[in-house]
C-alpha cells in the first residue's frame, strides 16, 4: 500500500525543498521505494525530464535523492516568472500560455484535475510519495482555489507535517500563528510539526518545542539544526543564490540580473577548492579581478539585458575584456553577447530588437517555440564528452558560430570571438561533468580534482544522516496514510 505526507512550511524558504530531498534519501536507505511531489512551483530553475518536458529544479535534486529519474509527474503544475507581466504555466512539463496572477487565481480548480492526475500516476509507482507544500498555508487570502498546500492535502487526503525557520526568528508564533488563521478543517490535516534550521545549543529550546506542542496539540517531530553542506547542492530558489569565497585560486564573477534562471550551473564551479564564484548584487561593480566574467541564464533575457546595463554593467565588462579577461554566457547570457535580440512576435514584451553587448558576432531571434531537450556534447577542440540540457527560445546565428566550440550530432553548437576568449551556449549543465570542467579550468590555469556528482551523493547521504539524528523518522512514516492508489 503506498503511503504520502506533506512537508509545508509557515513560509518561503524555511528548508521544505531540502528536507524533502533528505527524507527521501532517508527513506531510501531504509528500503522503500520514494517518489517526490510538488502540487506547484514556482521557479525559473527548471530540469529536463527524460520524457520531455521540464520541471522545478528542486524536485530533480529530490528525485536524484530517490535514485529515480525526474518525471513531468514529480511537479504537474510549475510557474516560471516573467516580470511584471505575470508568469508561464507549464502543466505536466509543457507550456500552456502566460498568465496574469488575476487570471491564473481562476484557472487552479481545472489545473487541480491534473494535479491529482500526476499524484494518481506516481502513486502507483512508489511505497511513500513525500509532497512539497509551495509557500504557506497561512497566506489564507489564497486559500480559494489552492492546489498548492492545503487544497491538495485535503482533496488527495494526505497528512501534512508543517515546518518553521527558526533562523529568522519568532518560530513559536510562526507555527502557532498559522495554526489560528486557517480553517479549523485544514488546520485538522496537520499532524505534527517541525523545527527548521536551528543554530546552536538545542536544548534551550526544550520550552518553546512544548509550548508550541501546547498550543497547538501537535506533536513534535524533532529540532533539526542547520545543514552545514547545503552549499554543495543546487539550489531551487534565487535567494539561495549566494557567493562561495575563497582566498586565493580562480576568481569567477555572476552579475545577479533580477530573471536570472538555472543558475545550478554554478554549484559544481562553487565546489571546486580553488575557484570563488562571486554573486554581484544590483548597485555593485564588477571587480576588476575577475578572472572570468560567467552571464548566467534568464527567463527575460531583453529585460535582464536592461537591468545589466542599468547597473553598468556593461561598462565593467567591456573593460574586463580590453584586460583579456575570459567570458562565457550561457542560455540568456549567450544572446546577451551578441549584437542584437529580434522579438517579433513580442515573447518577451512589446515587438522589436534591441541591441545586444556586441561582443560576439551573432544575433538571437526569439520564437514561441521552446527548444527543450537532454543533449550529449562534445567539446570540438578537446574531444571532451558532455551531457547537458538545453531549454531556451531562440535562434542564434552569424560568424561566430561557425566556430561553435561544442559538437553536437552534425551541428555546432554555441559560438566564440576569433581568440576564444568570449564563448557562448545554450547548453545548460555542462560544468557538472568533470572531465570538461577540469579541461576548461586548465584553462585558466587552475587544477581540478573533484568528483562532482558523488559530492552531490555524499551530501545528500549527510543530509539523511542529519535528518535520522534529528527528527523522529519512524513517526513521521506512522502518520502518512495511504496514498490515493496502491502500488500496482
Amino acid at each position: 500500500m503506498t503511503r504520502a505526507i506533506m512537508i509545508q512550511g509557515t513560509g518561503s524558504n524555511v528548508g521544505k525543498s531540502l528536507l524533502v530531498a533528505g527524507l527521501a534519501r532517508a527513506f531510501l536507505r531504509r528500503g522503500l521505494s520514494v517518489a517526490p511531489f510538488k502540487p506547484q512551483n514556482m521557479s525559473n530553475n527548471a530540469a529536463v525530464t527524460q520524457d520531455g518536458g521540464e520541471i522545478g529544479r528542486a524536485q530533480a535534486l529530490q528525485a536524484r535523492a530517490a535514485r529515480r529519474a525526474p518525471h513531468t509527474d514529480m511537479n504537474p503544475v510549475l510557474l516560471k516568472p516573467e516580470g511584471t507581466r505575470g508568469a508561464q504555466v507549464i502543466v505536466q512539463g509543457h507550456p500552456v500560455g502566460s498568465l496574469k496572477a488575476r487570471d491564473y487565481t481562476r484557472e487552479k480548480p481545472r489545473l487541480l484535475g491534473a494535479v491529482l492526475e500526476s499524484f494518481t500516476r506516481l502513486s502507483q509507482t512508489a511505497d511513500l510519495v513525500l509532497v512539497e507544500g509551495a509557500g504557506s498555508p497561512a497566506e489564507i487570502n489564497l486559500r480559494a482555489g489552492d492546489i498548492a498546500n492545503m487544497g491538495f492535502a485535503r482533496a488527495a487526503g494526505v497528512p501534512v507535517i508543517l515546518v518553521g525557520d527558526i533562523d529568522r526568528g519568532g518560530v513559536i508564533a510562526q507555527i502557532v500563528g498559522t495554526k489560528a488563521v486557517i480553517d479549523p478543517a485544514d488546520a485538522a490535516m496537520i499532524r505534527g510539526f517541525a523545527v527548521n534550521k536551528f543554530r546552536g545549543d538545542i536544548s534551550l529550546f526544550t520550552e518553546g518545542e512544548r509550548a508550541i506542542s501546547d498550543l497547538t496539540g501537535w506533536p513534535s517531530l524533532g529540532v533539526v539544526p542547520w545543514f552545514e553542506h547545503a552549499w554543495r547542492l543546487p539550489p531551487e530558489d534565487v535567494q539561495d543564490l549566494t557567493s562561495v569565497q575563497r582566498e586565493g585560486g580562480l576568481h569567477i564573477v555572476v552579475p545577479h540580473l533580477g530573471m536570472i534562471s538555472n543558475f545550478d550551473d554554478l554549484t559544481p564551479l562553487g565546489n571546486e577548492p580553488d575557484v570563488t564564484v562571486e554573486i554581484v548584487p544590483a548597485g555593485q561593480p564588477l571587480p576588476a579581478k575577475a578572472d572570468l566574467i560567467l552571464l548566467a541564464g534568464s527567463k527575460s533575457t531583453i529585460a535582464d539585458l536592461a537591468t545589466l546595463r542599468r547597473n553598468g554593467w556593461d561598462i565593467d565588462l567591456a573593460a574586463h575584456i580590453r584586460r583579456k579577461g575570459r567570458v562565457l554566457g550561457i542560455c540568456g547570457g549567450y544572446q546577451m553577447l551578441g549584437r542584437r535580440i529580434a522579438d517579433p512576435d513580442g515573447i518577451e514584451g512589446p515587438p522589436g530588437t534591441v541591441e545586444g553587448l556586441g561582443h560576439l558576432d551573432v544575433e538571437t531571434v526569439l520564437r514561441p517555440r521552446k527548444r527543450l531537450g537532454l543533449t550529449t556534447a562534445q567539446h570540438a577542440t578537446w574531444g571532451t564528452p558532455v551531457s547537458g540540457y538545453e531549454i531556451h527560445l531562440g535562434e542564434t546565428t552569424g560568424t561566430d558560430c561557425a566556430r561553435g566550440w561544442l559538437i553536437v550530432g552534425d551541428r555546432r553548437e554555441g559560438a566564440q570571438s576569433p581568440d576564444g576568449r568570449i564563448q557562448g551556449t545554450y547548453l545548460h549543465g555542462l560544468f557538472a561533468e568533470d572531465a570538461f570542467r577540469a579541461a576548461f579550468l586548465a584553462e585558466l590555469d587552475t587544477v581540478s580534482d573533484l568528483f562532482y556528482e558523488k559530492t552531490v551523493d555524499h551530501a545528500l547521504d549527510a543530509l539523511a544522516s542529519h535528518l535520522e539524528t534529528w527528527m523522529d523518522l519512524d513517526r513521521l512514516l506512522a502518520l502518512a496514510a495511504p496514498s490515493a492508489q496502491s502500488k500496482s
